[in-house]
């Protein structure tokens, strides 16, 4: 079967990138695990994973030059960029996480902390939960409202224009867990964890 392209997967240093690469490959395309800025001139497409702290992994991407590179190729080929969990709100504005940080500034918005709704609930939000879809999009092609996917998480990317908002998610109120402008894509959930649906939705990116 022919590959499905080759696809970066951008190693900042805070995230355990093989269960993304198995993934990735499980699902038809290449994976190329990177730190180099040149490497994403020359990919089909970009993936922006991780966990911990938003400050820290911007710190990161700016030493690497990832940050203008990741930029530079969205202005020269609209380069499809799906970010993971951390890497979702990475694509945001801003974010108040242990500061006031800027993002990759990719889709408007900046990431808050969640606030309890509920007595049960606890944050951080770690474990499965289902997505409410209120958008069609490519991404989201063979799921439906329902779908269950693997949170870990404290903070979320509250987006300034509604119609960037794909699905959500019914904790501490309810958070945008799926997003979008453009061919620029994030879920706040872990695709590589989530079993059938996560490699819908990878399969899904890998064909957009």
């Amino acid at each position: 079967m022919a590959s499905l392209g080759n696809v970066c997967i951008i190693d900042h240093g805070l995230c355990n990138l093989d269960s993304i690469a198995r993934a990735v490959e499980e699902c038809g395309a290449t994976p190329h695990v990177t730190k180099r800025a040149e490497d994403l001139r020359s990919c089909d497409r970009l993936i922006i994973p991780g966990v911990g702290a938003f400050g820290k992994a911007m710190e990161n991407l700016k030493s690497d030059g990832m940050d203008e590179a990741i930029r530079a190729e969205r202005e020269r080929r609209q380069l499809p960029v799906l970010g993971i969990c951390l890497g979702m709100q990475l694509l945001a504005e801003a974010s108040e996480e242990g500061g006031e940080f800027r993002g990759l500034g990719l889709i408007p918005g900046r990431v808050v902390r969640l606030k309890r709704a509920a007595p049960r609930e606890r944050v951080p939000h770690v474990g499965w939960n289902e997505i409410d879809i209120v958008a069609n999009h490519p991404l989201l092609a063979g799921l439906g409202s329902g779908s269950n996917f693997y949170f870990v998480h404290s903070y979320h990317l509250s987006c300034a224009q509604n119609e960037n908002v794909l699905a959500f998610t019914p904790y501490c109120g309810r958070f945008a867990s799926v997003v979008a402008k453009d061919d620029v894509m994030g879920v706040q959930f872990h695709p590589e964890k989530s079993q059938k649906a996560g490699f819908q939705l990878l399969r899904n990116f890998l064909t957009f």
